[in-house]
Parts: structure tokens; C-alpha cells; sequence
């Protein structure tokens, strides 16, 4: 508590002026919470497929937000009058079954299943079939290198055309402190960040092993996440990203495999966790083959806007992503279709909700963007397109309110963000949260990498100050306890898995104050002549100061 406190009472990183104008008592009208129960429904029914990019269920998904958005009064979002943005995606598929084997360093050898020890990814290299014979594997620890914290997991080892076995998470999260701040996970202990770096060292491919705690969720999330359709964004050179086997393996797998090395798994771990740990050959090989068809799509992002009555040429932007896993892996049900209720159809019913809001009250000084975008799932593209190529500049861009799996355990005390974050937005939001009774508390879960996680992520890498909302887990109905009882079991049972569907008795009690939290704060900025900032200390402070006389 004592954190808390002292958060809640650092000084604000606003202009005063933000301060003055923000109001004693809420003013958002009265939300729908049935209309949002519909659009959730609607969103997450059978007849989407679960929202993939690049199918009929993409389709049906823009068809229903921009008839939605037109029904509430908002403006197509982009210059020449439409309503989507064209997001270029390179879209990869395994065609069949792929053939993968161990060999391992007692001399067995080991056939293993997609999706039961093992899951790979469709490569994202661009190319067309995957044949690699006999690859070594190499134990790399967590995969990091990072100069400025004194860390490098290699240490010089020629790792062209193997494959490397990383720890997920970083070093710290075993004893809780250390070189990566702790148990709050850095990019670092991202797999994205582990593929990366993979490819950077020359790789042929990166297995990652995965464990629940360090992982934050099990292994039916890592099947159905990883052995469906992959995307990414258009790249000029592929390789310089990624590696043709990206996959994970199941802890169980990784015992076996270095018990037969003659190497206790546990051992290598706590090895791990230590400056000078340096790569171990695991005596043993990999076989993989499978063909890959890759092909250049084009997805879409949606974008509704509210042209502000003073300085429309200044956004504030509400976002959230509209696309799920699509249809995968059946669960033991046989239930092939993620409908993704949760996650994140309620984020785009918020959204719906929102923009139906603002545009019955009063225009706001500045303007308000709705942004749906497209391909969340498969690394944050829409977003990371939307942030590369803006449809109004990032510069005059106030700040980001993302929504993410927005319906949360039932109606709370408190509220939270995705990760931790220190700037201006985030006293905003905790300020609003003052007025409605709210309390702010840090994420409770840092070791998940929340922040790298959401939509928000890449328009802050870009300096623009961005927030994923995250709702409350001390409930007004069975206090901190029941909340967190009930958040494990939909990431035990529902997270990622076709369980994740709307239901007549979901607890919405939540929705309203959220949305009118969020209303609160995306309000209080537009309507203010503040620019929020990052704190002095945070890494994407001097992005944003890049483009400063911008907004003078």
C-alpha cells in the first residue's frame, strides 16, 4: 500500500490547465450496457469465424463496426472519406502436418506432434518450405543481449543455422530481483524479443519453453496462438526479424531433452540467471520439414472520427483491436471457432459505445478518433501500421486509451493499466478515477509484460503517451479475493481458447463506471490545451521530444 500511496501522490506530469478544466463530477451520459452486451454477442457469434484477418469473418467484422459507428454519428476517419485504412500483411500458413523430430544426445530418437509437445509457427521469413536436417540445439538461457544492463547470453557463439532453446521471461523472474528490474518483465523476457534477437545471431530457429507462471498462461493459449495462420507486417528484408522455426515446446519436453544431454533442466535455469552464464550444447538435433504459403493480403483498420470544434487538427484517440484467432485446433469439445467475446469484442463494443457518446454530447475543443484496428493477435500489426504510417500526425497526438478485453470480473473498487507506464496520461486517467471513487492500483501482474502486450504498445514506442485499460480486480461483490479468483480462471479456461464466448449471464456490472471513466478522461484532454508527457526517466520520453516544437 505504501506504493500506492506514493504513486497517488506524485506530482502530475500535466499542464495545469488540464488540472483547471477537468470537472468536479463526472460528465458522461448514461451508457447502454444491453446495446454493449449486443455488439459483444454480435462480434463473437459462429458467422465471424472468429475475426481473422483475411477472411469472410473480416468481412462481416468492418461491415458490422462501420454500420455502427455510421448509426452512432461519427465521420469516416480517413481524408478521402472512408472509413478503413489498407494495412498490407504478410499472411503464412504450414500446409499439412509438419514432420518434426529430435534427436536427442542419448541417441533417441523422438517424432513430435504439432500442438502437443511442440508448436511452430508458419515462417514469416517469406519463404516457401522449411527442410532443415540435423539442426544442433543450443541452450541460450533467456536469450538476452543487452549492452546497457551488462548482459549478453551468447557471449560470442557462432550460432548460424542452429537452434536456440530460450528461458521465457528474464532473469530476474525466478528470484525476483536483479539486472531486469525485478519480477516487472522488460521487453526482453517478450518472445517476440527472443525470435528477434534469434535472427540477429544468425539462427535457423528459436524454441522457447514454456512454463505457466513465468509464461502467464498455459499451454492451450501457445497452441491455439501459434499452430493457425501467422502474420506480419510487410517487411523489406524478412530475415532480419525473423528465424524459419519459431516455436515453443513444452516444459516436460525440455527435461527430457536435457536430462539425455546429461544436464538437469532446473540447474541450467538457475545457471541462467547469472552474468556470466555462457550457451550450452545440448547434444542433441532437430529435423523439420514442411511446406509454408505465403502470400502478400490486405487487412484493414477502421477509423470513425469526431472533428473537434477548436483544434481539430489535434487527436485524441480511443482504440482497440477487432480481430481474434480465427478458426484453429478444435478444444475437447471439438469446438474449432475462437469467438473471442472477451478478447476483444467487448474492447470494440466499448469503442462502439464511446463514439455513440461523444457524438450525442457536445463537440470537444480537440478531435476524437475511434480506431479499430486489425491483426492484434499476430504481434500488434494494425497498430504498429497505424503508427508508421498515421492518418493524423503522432505529434499533435494527445495520447491513446486502448481497450482490451475490456469486460472484466464485475464491477470494481479499483482499475489498473496493462504493465507499468509513468506520464501524463496515466495521471489523467488516475485522477478521473479519484472523482468516480476510484482507485488506481500498479498492475499486480508486471512479470506478464502487460505493457508490451496491448495496441497502446506501439504508438508509445512511437513517443505518442498511450494507456491500455485494464478493469479492477477488488470487486465491489467478493472484494480482491474473488477477483483474482475469477481473472485465473478465465486465463485457465477461457484466455485464447473457444470457451471465450458471450453469455446471457456474463457479469457486466463493470461496463458503465468503466466506460464512464474512460469517457471522463478522454474528455478532460480533449477538451484541455495540455499535452501530457512522459516522465523524465521513461525510454520513450525523448521520442516524443523528437517532434515537440510540433505542439507549441
Amino acid at each position: 500500500m505504501r506504493k500506492i500511496a506514493a504513486l497517488l501522490a506524485a506530482p502530475l506530469l500535466l499542464a495545469p490547465a488540464l488540472c483547471l478544466a477537468a470537472s468536479s463530477m463526472s460528465s458522461a451520459p448514461a451508457f447502454d450496457v444491453q446495446r454493449f452486451s449486443q455488439d459483444v454477442k454480435a462480434l463473437s457469434d459462429d458467422s465471424f469465424e472468429g475475426r481473422a484477418p483475411a477472411t469472410e469473418g473480416e468481412k462481416k467484422t468492418i461491415a458490422y463496426i462501420v454500420g455502427q459507428m455510421k448509426a452512432a454519428g461519427l465521420k469516416p476517419g480517413m481524408p478521402d472519406g472512408t472509413w478503413t485504412q489498407s494495412v498490407p500483411l504478410l499472411k503464412s500458413d504450414i500446409v499439412g502436418a509438419p514432420k518434426l523430430a529430435l534427436k536427442m544426445g542419448d541417441g533417441a530418437s523422438r517424432a513430435l506432434t504439432q500442438g502437443e509437445e511442440i508448436a511452430v509457427r508458419a515462417a514469416l521469413t517469406g519463404q516457401d518450405k522449411v527442410d532443415l536436417a540435423s539442426a544442433p540445439l543450443v541452450f541460450v538461457g533467456y536469450g538476452v543481449k543487452a549492452p546497457e544492463r551488462g548482459w549478453d547470453d551468447f557471449k560470442g557463439a557462432d550460432l548460424k543455422g542452429k537452434i536456440l532453446v530460450v528461458l521465457v521471461n528474464d532473469p530476474d523472474f525466478e528470484g525476483g530481483e536483479g539486472d531486469f528490474g525485478g519480477k516487472t518483465m522488460t521487453y526482453y523476457g517478450r518472445w517476440t524479443y527472443k525470435y528477434e534477437e534469434g535472427a540477429r545471431q544468425g539462427a535457423a530457429g528459436v524454441l522457447v519453453v514454456h512454463e505457466y507462471a513465468p509464461a502467464s498462461y498455459g499451454w492451450p493459449t501457445v497452441k491455439n496462438s501459434n499452430t493457425n495462420t501467422m502474420f506480419d507486417i510487410v517487411r523489406a528484408d524478412p530475415k532480419a526479424e525473423h528465424v524459419a522455426v519459431e516455436g515453443w515446446i513444452q516444459r516436460d519436453l525440455a527435461v527430457d531433452l536435457f536430462k539425455a544431454a546429461g544436464l538437469d533442466f532446473e540447474a541450467m535455469k538457475k545457471a541462467a540467471q547469472k552474468k556470466d552464464f555462457k550457451p550450452v550444447a545440448l547434444n542433441a538435433t532437430l529435423d523439420a520439414s514442411y511446406a509454408v504459403k505465403a502470400e502478400t493480403i490486405t487487412s484493414y483498420n477502421v477509423l470513425g472520427r469526431l472533428a473537434g470544434a477548436k483544434h481539430p487538427n489535434e487527436t485524441v484517440i480511443y482504440s482497440g483491436h477487432w480481430d481474434h484467432l480465427g478458426v484453429g485446433q478444435p478444444d475437447a469439445k471439438g469446438d474449432r471457432i475462437y469467438n473471442g467475446a472477451r478478447d476483444n469484442a467487448s474492447g470494440i463494443a466499448a469503442l462502439l459505445e464511446l463514439g455513440r457518446a461523444f457524438a450525442k454530447a457536445p463537440r470537444t475543443d480537440r478531435s476524437v478518433l475511434f480506431l479499430a484496428v486489425t491483426a492484434e493477435e499476430k504481434g500488434l500489426l494494425g497498430s504498429e501500421y497505424y503508427a508508421a504510417n498515421p492518418v493524423y500526425p503522432l505529434a499533435r497526438t494527445a495520447g491513446v486509451i486502448n481497450m482490451d478485453s475490456i469486460i472484466g470480473e464485475g464491477a470494481a473498487r479499483d482499475f489498473t493499466i496493462s504493465g507499468v507506464a509513468k506520464l501524463g496520461l496515466l495521471d489523467l486517467l488516475v485522477a478521473e478515477g479519484r472523482k468516480l471513487g476510484r482507485v488506481y492500483v500498479p498492475d499486480p501482474k508486471t512479470e506478464t509484460g502487460g505493457f508490451y502486450r496491448s495496441d497502446h504498445f506501439p504508438m508509445a514506442k512511437a513517443g505518442v503517451p498511450a494507456v491500455s485499460f485494464k478493469g479492477g480486480i477488488d470487486l465491489v461483490d467478493g472484494g480482491v479475493a474473488r477477483g483474482q479468483e475469477l481473472g485465473a480462471i478465465y486465463t485457465r479456461d477461457r484466455y485464447h481458447q473457444p470457451a471465450d464466448e458471450w453469455s446471457a449471464d456474463m457479469n457486466l456490472s463493470n461496463v458503465a463506471p468503466d466506460l464512464t471513466l474512460l469517457y471522463d478522461t478522454g474528455r478532460a484532454l480533449a477538451d484541455s490545451r495540455a499535452w501530457p508527457d512522459w516522465a523524465a526517466d521513461a525510454e520513450f520520453k525523448a521520442k516524443r521530444d523528437e517532434t515537440a516544437a510540433q505542439r507549441k
